[in-house]
């Protein structure tokens, strides 16, 4: 009997400890000081992992609402489409507070986004910026189309370069989904570029390794991101 109930209390304690290890922590000054971009790029592929293996962190998210009043500590900023099919926080398997999440269909930068960004990383203290593009893009096939709709017509310019930067043998339309996918990762491509080109300070934190900046791309089929890192 005894010998039983000792098993018993040490499965018990087991599954404790192993629910602890599955329950999310929110970021702290501290934990964001000690994470690197390298770390913080890992943290992003495992919680990609996650998600698309179904087996997300444990959140309460009340609680992180409650922890993160007073202060945020992210350690990513995710550029990525305005795409309501590409959630970064879902995809990544993060809570709140874990990273900045800056969207627009196209996932470009412009100055705004670029402020944004700056305020992320120089004064918030993030490590890692993740510029997200992904399949079958609807942003992409306007531009490759010179699509024309009010606001919209000058906002496919931005990826404009992005359509004619791209080596392609076969057929460039937006009806061929190969093509429309090697734009979209062009356009990533380019986007991280003019990241470095039109933001000074982003470009020397990047240059002295205070932060990362990566490509990706999110496949709407199975939700897995490939990196180009």
């Amino acid at each position: 009997m005894l010998y039983t109930l000792i098993i018993a209390v040490c499965l018990f304690s087991a599954n404790i400890a192993i629910f602890a290890q599955d329950k999310a922590l929110v970021e702290t000054k501290e934990s964001q000081d000690k994470t690197t971009p390298a770390d913080a790029l890992q943290k992003m592929k495992e919680g990609n992992n996650r998600f698309v293996e179904s087996k997300m962190l444990s959140r309460d998210l009340t609680e992180q609402v409650h922890a993160t009043a007073k202060g945020q500590y992210p350690y990513a900023v995710v550029l990525g489409c305005i795409d309501s099919r590409v959630t970064p926080e879902i995809t990544f398997d993060q809570g709140i507070g874990d990273i900045f999440d800056a969207r627009i269909a196209g996932n470009f930068e412009n100055d705004d986004i670029l402020g944004s960004m700056e305020f992320a990383c120089k004064i918030t203290g993030a490590k890692l910026i993740l510029v997200m593009g992904h399949t079958n893009c609807g942003a992409i096939k306007g531009a490759i189309d010179n699509a024309e709709l009010g606001n919209l017509t000058q906002m496919l310019t931005k990826i404009k370069p992005a359509v004619l930067n791209t080596n392609y043998e076969g057929e460039k339309s937006s009806k061929n989904y190969d093509y429309v996918d090697l734009v979209a990762k062009e356009n990533v491509i380019l986007t991280i570029e003019n990241i470095k080109k039109n933001s000074p300070v982003l470009k020397e934190m990047y240059d002295k390794g205070e932060i990362d900046i990566v490509g990706c791309m999110y496949d709407l089929h199975d939700g897995k991101v490939t990196f180009y890192k």
